[in-house]
């Protein structure tokens, strides 16, 4: 299992930025392939970004490809999501785990909310 702790979301308007990070408590946290993902009220959790353990390899969703840029610092075990030009269709909590996922690690997650 992989403790995984969330934070830095919050309120921001449409074209605003925010920066999340997800500290890990695994040992072996440098190795793993770390993604993002979100659950927008009434919807299904989605994919959003994910990251290979040397950061050199990335991939996004199409709905954030240019505006969210995912990155890592294996000496903090810790993995960031940088989401510019926020819109408000980006408003969902915000999780991180590994890539794919493992159902024990689901963290809290953090609320970013996308309004004027």
């Amino acid at each position: 299992q992989v403790q995984l702790v969330e934070s830095g979301g919050g309120l921001v308007q449409p074209g605003g930025s925010l920066r999340l990070s997800c500290t890990g408590s695994a040992t072996a946290f440098s190795v793993l392939i770390m993604g993002w993902y979100r659950q927008a009220p009434g919807k299904q959790r989605e994919f959003v970004a994910r990251i290979y353990s040397g950061g050199d390899s990335t991939h996004y969703a199409d709905s954030v490809k240019g505006r969210f840029t995912i990155s890592r610092d294996n000496a903090k075990n810790t993995v960031y999501l940088q989401m510019n030009s926020l819109k408000p269709e980006d408003t969902a909590v915000y999780y991180c785990n590994t890539h794919p996922p493992r159902h024990d690690s689901w963290g809290q997650g953090t609320q970013v909310t996308v309004s004027s």
